[in-house]
Formats: structure tokens, sequence, C-alpha cells
């Protein structure tokens, strides 16, 4: 079995089990696991390998991708925006960014956009790594092209390009890349979290392993149906189907500092869980959005059958966070989030005022190591 480090608090001792189970099987795994209630942390653990390559062990402030976890934390940044009268969920995203006014756009809403209704969920152009690097000719290319299906009347995920577009609207409004200003708005963990890696953290991040469900599944995306959900997952070339591969997708140190906010964050367990805290509750001196903008944020918009067919069950999203649902269940019903590729989940639920995060650089899809993680946490007594 596995040995992990960490602390635990009484009470928590069968969360702790859960996490050492998610080893089991995944000899060269690492992962991390922190949870927070009422803003005090009552589990921070980890353990295993945070590089396969070399056997470097994952420690306290290993970090790694969080993939789509980092849409939640671009949802948070939206959600400020509105905190502050800068930003309006029902406005046309032309508002405030003029040149997405074209091919049919005109009336996508903000919270349209962010609810992955805005019908540009893969691009019509096939991206090279090299130009996604751009920022300026991502978005450039993605506000003039004519989207996949009517705006409004349906959702796709958008899993790659909700970051650029969301992003873009966020840069408009804060005048500042959407890395910085999360690096202003999160500022108690501005060394642990990032939207954009510095390289001076290079040497933090985990090295990220594909397990056979994760590369299965990129052999059944190959195989899709539709052109569109593989190309929203690699850009049409940009990256891998499996999102990484030996020096290439997330695991290129040029696609980790690039700023890339539908997958592309970078944090550590304890700084994410601690994010997702502060949104409902002050954590070490911070509470990021307040009860009101929360009830707006958490209206569920997209549920239901995709407009591109996915086997249900089918997540639920509010303004660009995932809610819980039959395909993510959460601490509680009002528990909201975001989940990402491979097994990251991280989580705020308002109830019991918990902040989570479980990552890891072993990649599996469809695995229940999280799930395990959240079904024991959600036993614990609530006193």
């Amino acid at each position: 079995m596995m040995q992990t480090q960490g602390t635990i608090a009484p009470g928590y001792e069968r969360v702790a089990e859960a996490f050492t189970r998610a080893f089991d099987g995944r000899p060269t795994m690492g992962a991390a696991l922190a949870i927070l209630v009422g803003g005090e942390t009552v589990v921070d653990l980890w353990g295993g390998v945070a590089d396969e390559k070399t056997g470097s062990p994952w420690e306290q402030g290993t970090a790694t991708v969080v993939f789509s976890c980092t849409k939640g934390l671009v949802s948070i940044l939206a959600a400020r925006l509105v905190q502050e009268g800068r930003l309006c969920y029902d406005a046309p995203v032309h508002r405030y960014w003029p040149e997405f006014a074209t091919a049919g756009k005109e009336k996508v809403t903000v919270g349209e956009l962010l609810a992955h209704r805005a019908g540009l969920s893969a691009p019509r152009v096939s991206f090279t790594t090299e130009e996604i690097l751009d920022w300026k000719y991502v978005t450039g290319q993605l506000a003039k092209q004519d989207p996949l299906w009517k705006p409004g009347t349906g959702y796709a995920y958008h899993a790659i390009t909700h970051g650029w577009l969301v992003g873009e609207v966020i840069r408009r409004v804060a005048r500042e890349s959407v890395g910085d200003y999360f690096r202003r708005a999160t500022a108690p963990w501005t060394r642990d979290a990032w939207i954009g890696l510095p390289a001076s953290e290079a040497g933090r991040v985990a090295h990220i392993q594909v397990g056979e469900s994760q590369a299965q599944a990129g052999r059944l995306l190959r195989d899709a149906p539709d052109e569109w959900t593989l190309r929203a997952m690699t850009l049409g070339g940009a990256l891998p189907v499996e999102l990484v591969g030996d020096g290439t997708g997330f695991n290129d140190p040029r696609v980790r500092a690039a700023q890339i906010p539908g997958a592309g964050g970078v944090a550590t367990a304890h700084a994410l869980a601690s994010i997702w805290s502060a949104t409902i509750v002050d954590t070490e001196g911070a509470r990021l959005l307040d009860d009101a903008t929360l009830d707006r944020a958490l209206v569920p918009m997209s549920q239901g059958a995709p407009v591109y067919h996915a086997p249900g069950p089918w997540p639920r999203w509010g303004a660009g966070f995932q809610l819980d649902s039959a395909a993510r269940r959460y601490r509680g019903p009002r528990s909201f989030g975001h989940d990402g590729a491979g097994g990251q989940v991280a989580f705020a639920d308002p109830d019991s005022k918990t902040g989570f995060a479980f990552i890891t650089n072993w990649m599996e899809a469809g695995d229940d190591r999280a799930t395990q993680i959240i079904d024991a946490l959600r036993a614990v007594r609530r006193d």
C-alpha cells in the first residue's frame, strides 16, 4: 500500500483511506488531496511519484496541470467582475468585445458564453501548437468564426475554446490578461496557483502520465461520429487527443507557460481547495464571492442532452460553474466547482462550508478515485 504524507483532522480517517486506495495498481502515480471546512484545513495529503522518469517523489509543494478545473477558476473571475458591477451575465458579449458581433453571434450573452451555448466548441480552422500560444491569434479566429449551431439553442462542451472566449471578455473588462487578473484576485495563493506558469516554478510541476483508460478514451474519440467532438479537444492538431504526450500537449513547457485558461491552469491541491473555500467563506483573510453573486451565477443554464450525441448522465452548468449532477456528484446538492481531464476535481459546498481539491498526474478516464474520496467525505458527520 502506498505510503502517503500529510495531516488529517479527527473524523476524516476514512477520507484518508480512500485517498490511499486511489494509488492501488498505479505504482508511478502521484496525487494530492486538500479539504478545508469553514476556512480551516482538515485534510492535507500527498504521495506517490511526481515524475516517473526520474522517480522524484510528490512533495507538499508539488503542483500539476489541473485541466478543466481551470474553467472553474475562470468562472470565479467572471463572477468577481459581475460582483463589482463591471460585467453582466445578461449582456451581449459584444458590449465588451465588439469584434465578436459577427456571423450570427450578435445576441450571444456572457452567460451563454460561460455555459457552453455559444456554438464555438471547436475551431473551424486547424490550429498548430505554435498558434495556440498566441492569444490574439486564437481569440481573433474565434471572434470571426461562424458558430457550429445556432447560439443559445443548445450546448456542447467548449473543452478548450471556453478559456479563450471567457478569458477575452475578462481581459477586455479587467484591462489585464486573465493570468494577471487571476494573480491579483487570488493573492493569498498566487505562490501556488497560476494561469500561465512562470519559468521560475517549472521545476515544481509533476510530469503527467496517460493511464490505459485515458488512452482508450482517446482511441474512441478519434472514431467519434462528428468531427467537432474530436476537434474540441485537439483544436485540429494543436494538442494530442489525450491532451498530453512525451513533451507534447500539457507536458510541453511552452503550453504550460502560455495562458490557456480552458485547461492550462497549474496548482497545488491546497491552493486549489483554498480558492474554492474562499468562494463561500473567509479563508486566509479573503472572501472571493458574496452570496448574492453566487445565487446569480449558480442558476442552471445548460443541462440534459448536448448538441452532439454523448451518453448520459449529463453534467449541468450555471454561469461556467459545474453544478452537482448525476454525472458529477459533489458533497451536496448545492455544491459547485469543476472537474478536469484525467481525474482532477475541485469544488465548494456552501452547506458544509467545504473547499475540496483532488489532483493527480496519472490520467484516467471515467475512473472513481475522486468519487470514492467524495463519497467518504459525504459520510463525515457534520456537527
